[in-house]
């Protein structure tokens, strides 16, 4: 369970990096076919909280690991 929520955590935290600094949210979107949310999503409101709570997440994570140990 710790090391699935480590991950997890990293993860999002590198795709939500990835989305808010580089194009990566566009060019993907425009793959799908989905560039109507472009305007909803690609929106440093939206981002900028999931990367926040995807880097508490992550430091929960870690918090945990040592905490048992």
């Amino acid at each position: 369970m710790k090391n699935k929520l480590l991950a997890l955590g990293l993860g999002g935290t590198l795709l939500a990096a990835l989305c808010c600094f580089t194009p990566f949210l566009p060019i993907v979107l425009t793959a799908f076919g989905l560039t109507g949310l472009l305007g909803v999503v690609y929106n440093d409101t939206v981002l900028l909280p999931v990367l926040a709570g995807f880097l508490l997440l992550t430091g929960y994570a870690i918090w945990r690991q040592k905490q048992h140990k």
